[in-house]
């Protein structure tokens, strides 16, 4: 089985001493990637100029992208940033593509909005272009490629061509407008996992599976937090169903460590990300998750 593998997104800094004290204080806490994330509007910053800072700011830090909306994106332009990054970075570089989900950032910015199987297509699409358009640099290390999703075509894309595949935390309710979400139950989860293992086949073990994980609160009372997370989703999440979550980490440093170990065995998520908010609470349990795995006792 993989070693554990943890991430954290990059949220917009102020300056550049900023953005560096952030990932350094990632690096010491053992984190293994930084992430900047794809939006539009005001005070949103470039995934990868975000990327490239974070790896000129440390020294062993991986960066990437989680994720890339292709809607906003031509497949040309998206090679020309992802060869650049790359080089820049000495290979330090993975790129993660999704659909695009807020939909309000793209009428914003007059881009069209389409239905999700459409989305999907255009995912697809800018996989296929850019393997080309990557292929035919000379001496370009291949970027590790993150497929970020939670349905079944989408994880089927994942299937075929990604090296990671990350299971998000959340899902749109059917039948209530863009954006009305609730988050993913355990059951959910373990059916997804299993549908994206049968649809890898041979390729299964190659893949990295990552779960970004939406919450996580240090605290002895466990169910006080998934009270309150699931007040913020009601009624569509119940207080059972966030504690159950492979999605949120709620409890003392040695519970949420092992609950990491626990979602490793349960459902193969050998890496995790967060977002920035996020970093500092689950920084404090990774050397305990990296220590219980070591002595045999996860």
């Amino acid at each position: 089985m993989r070693d554990f593998r943890f991430g954290f997104s990059l949220a917009t800094h102020n300056s550049q001493r900023e953005l560096a004290q952030t990932c350094r204080t990632a690096e010491a806490y053992g984190f293994d990637v930084a992430v900047a994330v794809d939006h539009l509007g005001p005070g949103r910053a470039s995934p990868f100029q975000s990327a490239l800072a974070a790896a000129y700011a440390t020294e062993r830090l991986q960066v990437g992208t989680y994720v890339i909306n292709c809607g906003f994106w031509n497949p040309w332009v998206l090679a020309r940033e992802v060869t650049t990054t790359v080089r820049l970075t000495g290979g330090r570089f993975e790129l993660g593509l999704g659909t695009g989900v807020v939909k309000p950032q793209f009428d914003a910015a007059r881009i069209p909005w389409h239905p999700f199987q459409e989305r999907v297509d255009k995912l697809a699409a800018t996989v296929d272009e850019l393997d080309e358009l990557l292929a035919a640099e000379e001496n370009l290390p291949r970027p590790p490629l993150l497929i970020g999703g939670f349905s079944e075509r989408t994880l089927r894309l994942a299937a075929e061509r990604a090296d990671i595949v990350s299971f998000g935390g959340r899902m749109q309710v059917p039948g209530e407008p863009p954006g009305t979400l609730r988050i993913v139950t355990a059951a959910e989860t373990e059916q997804r996992v299993e549908f994206f293992r049968a649809a890898a086949g041979s390729r299964a073990e190659d893949v990295e599976w990552n779960a970004f994980v939406l919450d996580v609160e240090v605290t002895d009372d466990r169910r006080a937090a998934a009270e309150r997370v699931a007040a913020e989703y009601a009624p569509y999440t119940t207080v059972d169903e966030a504690l159950e979550s492979p999605f949120l980490l709620f409890g003392t440093q040695d519970e949420i460590a092992r609950q990491l170990i626990e979602n490793r065995e349960r459902y193969g998520f050998t890496s995790t990300y967060v977002q920035r908010p996020h970093m500092a609470a689950l920084g404090q349990s990774i050397r305990r998750v990296r220590s219980l795995v070591r002595s045999g006792r996860g």
